[in-house]
Parts: C-alpha cells; sequence; structure tokens
C-alpha cells in the first residue's frame, strides 16, 4: 500500500459497530495503517451483529466483517494501568485518534483534547457523536434510526400514506462516518504545513442534514416544505419510478431535451407539444397525468430494452433491482468493485467485502488482509519494554 496517499500514517480506533469503523475502513482503503483499540475479551460491538449466529458467537459477526478488512486488533483496557501506558505509548507515535463515544466519556477516563494535545501535539483527534461534543442533546444516546428520524429524513421517505419511513439502510451512519474521514484527510493535509494537531467534532446529525440537500435547502431557502413523494422526484418531471412490461423502471428526464427524447422514443411525441407538459413547472404540477401516459407506452417493452435505448439516447434510465441483483452487475465486475480475502477462521469459506468506488491510478483501493480476529496483533503492540512510538513509520506529511 505504499503508493496510496495515507501510506505511513497509523490511525488508533476505538470506534464500535458502523460510522466510526466505516470511516477508518476509507482511511485503510487509502492506505492508512488502523489499528483497532479493542476491549478486551469482547471487542467492536459489530463482532456480534449478523445474520449468522455462528458468526456472532465466534466474534466474527458479518457487521464486523463488512468494515474492518485491513486493519489490526489489539486488546487494551483502558482502565487498566499497564494498558493505558502501552496505549499512551501508541498515542505518543499515533497520526490519529478515532472514537465514537457519547460526548465526555473520553474526557472522564483522562483522554480529553488537552491531555491527548499533551502526549501528542501532531495527533489529530476525531470524535464522532450523535449529536457533537456541545449543546443540549450531546449526551443523548443515538443510533441511526434515531438521527433519520430527528433530521426530517424519515418524513420524506414513503408516501403521504406511508409517511414516516426509515430509510432501508443506516445512511446517517454511513454519512457521518464520510464526514469524519473526509474531516480526517483535510486535517492531515493542513498538519503538514502548520505541524500541529487538532480536534475535531463530527455530528451525524448535522452531517445528515448536510447530505439532504434540496429537501433542507428549499425550506431554508425559499420556505417550501418538503413533503414524501415516494418514488417520485420532486424536484422535475417525469423523474421516478415507472411500469414497464416486466417491472419498474427508473426514469430522471429533468432537463427538456431528455423529455423530448423520452417522448419520440417511446413514440409518443403528442406529449411535447400538450400544454400540460409543455415545460418543466407545468409537468411537475401534471405529473399524475403524464406518469399515466408514460406508463402506457413503457409497457409495450420489458425494462432493460427501455434502460438500455434510453441510456444510449442520454436520458437516465435503469432498471429497480434486488440487493442480490445489484451486487452481480457486471460494471462492478469490471471495476473491481468486490475484494475476495481468506475468510477469519475458516480456510474453506471466501469473504467478499465491498471497496469504496475509489479508483487510484487506474486501479480500485482494496484491503490488503481480512478483518482481524479479536486480539490477533496483540504481540505486535503489547510489549511492555518497548517504545512503541517508534514502531510506527514517522512522516513529516501529510
Amino acid at each position: 500500500m505504499e503508493d496510496r496517499p495515507l501510506h505511513g500514517v497509523r490511525v488508533l480506533d476505538l470506534t464500535n459497530v458502523l460510522a466510526g469503523p466505516y470511516c477508518s475502513y476509507q482511511l485503510m482503503l487509502l492506505g492508512a495503517e488502523v489499528v483497532k483499540i479493542e476491549k478486551p475479551g469482547h471487542g467492536d460491538l459489530a463482532r456480534r451483529l449478523g445474520p449468522e449466529p455462528a458468526l456472532n458467537k465466534a466474534a466474527i459477526g458479518a457487521s464486523f466483517l463488512a468494515q474492518n478488512a485491513g486493519k489490526k486488533s489489539v486488546e487494551l483496557d483502558l482502565k487498566d494501568p499497564h494498558d493505558r501506558a502501552t496505549f499512551e505509548r501508541l498515542l505518543a507515535g499515533a497520526d490519529v485518534l478515532l472514537e465514537n463515544f457519547r460526548a465526555g466519556v473520553m474526557e472522564r477516563m483522562g483522554y480529553g483534547w488537552e491531555a491527548l494535545h499533551r502526549i501528542n501535539p501532531r495527533l489529530i483527534y476525531c470524535a464522532i457523536s450523535g449529536f457533537g461534543q456541545a449543546g443540549p442533546m450531546s449526551q443523548a444516546p443515538a443510533y441511526d434510526q434515531v438521527i433519520q428520524g430527528l433530521s426530517g429524513m424519515m418524513s420524506i421517505t414513503g408516501t403521504p400514506e406511508t409517511a414516516p419511513l426509515r430509510v432501508g439502510f443506516p445512511v446517517c451512519d454511513s454519512v457521518g462516518g464520510l464526514a469524519a474521514a473526509m474531516s480526517i484527510c483535510a486535517a492531515l493535509a493542513g498538519r503538514a504545513h502548520t505541524g500541529k494537531g487538532v480536534f475535531l467534532d463530527v455530528s451525524m446529525l448535522e452531517a445528515s442534514l448536510s447530505a439532504m440537500g434540496w429537501a433542507a435547502s428549499n425550506y431554508l431557502i425559499s420556505d417550501v416544505r418538503p413533503e414524501p413523494m415516494g418514488d417520485q422526484n420532486a424536484t422535475a418531471a417525469p423523474s421516478g419510478t415507472f411500469e414497464a412490461a416486466d417491472g419498474p423502471l427508473n426514469i430522471a428526464a429533468n432537463r427538456q431535451e431528455q423529455f423530448e427524447t423520452l417522448c419520440h422514443l417511446i413514440d409518443r411525441r403528442d406529449l411535447v407539444t400538450d400544454d400540460r407538459f409543455s415545460d418543466r413547472e407545468a409537468r411537475k404540477a401534471n405529473r399524475t397525468a403524464l406518469n399515466h401516459e408514460i406508463n402506457g407506452a413503457l409497457r409495450r417493452r420489458p425494462a432493460l430494452e427501455w434502460e438500455q435505448l434510453l441510456s444510449t439516447a442520454g436520458v437516465p434510465a435503469a432498471r429497480i433491482l434486488t440487493v442480490a441483483q445489484a451486487v452481480e452487475l457486471e460494471q462492478l465486475r469490471v471495476r473491481g468493485y468486490f475484494t475476495d480475502l481468506p475468510f477469519p477462521g475458516n480456510p474453506d469459506r471466501t469473504l467478499r467485502v465491498s471497496g469504496n468506488g475509489v479508483h487510484l491510478n487506474q486501479a480500485p483501493l482494496r484491503p490488503s488482509s481480512p478483518p482481524p480476529l479479536l486480539g490477533e496483533h496483540n504481540a505486535e503492540f503489547q510489549m511492555a519494554d518497548v517504545d512503541l512510538a517508534a514502531t510506527t513509520e514517522q512522516v513529516t506529511t501529510p
């Protein structure tokens, strides 16, 4: 991983479950050495989360396996004096400390920002929490679904009859993790100029609101309250889910030329000159009638044929797939999105993990090793009489 931009950067990762581990997974793919500091005998909570009870019992649950390839694991009890000494030696040689405890936990353990800065003035300390380190909600517990509800995200997911609905995956955890990873990379770049570490306070609530785009900005700027619209895009028409002969099809003919091309390809040129659909605002106002006309034409062919025909002509369109179908897309195979790794503790099984969609010098970023067993790297890091800071490769940049 010497060709990756974060080669030589050591990250100490105290996080659990998803937002934090997702963040450090991005850093690992970019070349950082990520050392998970885990509670002895228990480890990351995600080790016991997943659909296979046997894996959960073995502390390698699917949730853990998905986000922790390429990392190292060392068990440390930060209430034990010997382990604290080991941790502080690691801190002295680290570049980044990442945690996702509730606000104030690190301070109570004796590792608040001032203490960490004294140990290592170059350390970048990133704290991910539901609501940030200050404010009236800073002490409240938070999971992804709680953030989805508080951010307004659930209120606009579904139809007027079914909302509020939870988004079908932990989007707030992922967005929070990405915001943290981006901030850490920026802090490393900044440190190259200042030589000093910084304290990054990442709020999942705020990161999620920032990712909601027009749903929040339309209200803030124009006082337009977003409403749940199911499978339709409120910003344009025709834009949403339509009905092909064999199943649903997404079409986003958001621009005038795309709408006209769509009408031509479905043999409904008359829709272009219909006053109800003559421009963007007219189409939005008459969305139901327009969708009815388009669906009638689309039912003549299967979704894949429409996808190929419309996409080739510049109209964004694609089938709606299941997860099982999506992971088999040829596009992902050609891009090398998945990596097959040895399965931890089971030589007869293969572990397939995701990348992050980034190619570096025309090659996908991949993990080089499977997720670690709990404490797998204890011997490498728990050396009482050795200066552990000297074992890490120190860099002046970033």
